[in-house]
């Protein structure tokens, strides 16, 4: 099996640092991957944060309609990052993002990222998505976009994809209800400049609406008093 990754972490219980690897993961692997996304939802206080997959969508996902990578701790799986390759229907994020339909079949989310308690702190997050996103080019069919959803107030998972350079381009209810980011990165434009920046309190969701219909975008978090606010600017077309 062809390691994308390999490296040290610290188990954050053992206070021990111990050798790991990436690899990609497939259909055998499902077992596996299930036990690991049920641990963290344990772990989790606010289950409204993460969007847990359904095993019909990790099938979904390894039967080649996307991308997972997984990272290992001694032959055991520690965390792992998921890309899909989504249906195009009434609910694709395309429609929230306001891309024409015909831009839709450029599309992959980024879908779930899951970590152990006792791994967290070490930026794996972030190392899975370096190597999920250099492993993309290698799928057979080309994206421009990716796009995701993240709950607000999830300070961790916003602060992932804003390392990656996503930003937020709505907020929409999503899910059965439930408000999301919608995030995107156009990679066909990695270069983007802003003007005009605004902070926003991470709980002032109606004024961040506002903003975006105005033509902002949320780019990050700014600190203001002690506290994370979030940046939203108007990118220079």
């Amino acid at each position: 099996m062809k390691l994308l990754y390999e490296g040290t972490i610290t188990n954050q219980v053992l206070h021990k640092k111990l050798p790991f690897s990436m690899k990609r993961l497939y259909l055998e692997d499902l077992p596996i991957i299930e036990k690991v996304q049920a641990k963290v939802m344990e772990s989790i206080t606010e289950k409204t944060s993460l969007q847990a997959l359904t095993t019909e969508e990790f099938l979904f996902i390894l039967n080649e309609r996307g991308l997972m990578v997984g990272a290992y701790v001694e032959g055991e799986l520690i965390g792992f990052r998921a890309l899909l390759i989504p249906d195009i229907d009434e609910e694709h994020l395309g429609w929230d993002i306001g891309l024409p339909p015909e831009e839709f079949d450029k599309v992959i989310y980024q879908e779930i990222s899951v970590v152990l308690p006792e791994y967290r702190g070490n930026r794996l997050q972030q190392k899975l998505a370096e190597v999920i996103m250099k492993e993309l080019p290698n799928l057979e069919v080309k994206f421009r976009y990716i796009c995701c959803t993240v709950a607000p107030m999830n300070i961790p998972s916003l602060k992932d994809k804003f390392m990656q350079s996503m930003h937020i381009a709505a907020l929409k209810e999503k899910y059965e209800g439930l408000k999301r980011y919608i995030l995107v990165k156009d990679l066909e434009k990695l270069d983007v400049h802003y003007r005009e920046h605004v902070t926003v309190k991470l709980d002032d969701l109606e004024k961040q609406k506002q903003l975006l219909s105005e033509g902002y975008v949320g780019i990050g978090f700014q600190l203001v008093h002690g506290f994370h606010e979030l940046q939203f600017a108007k990118p220079i077309l």
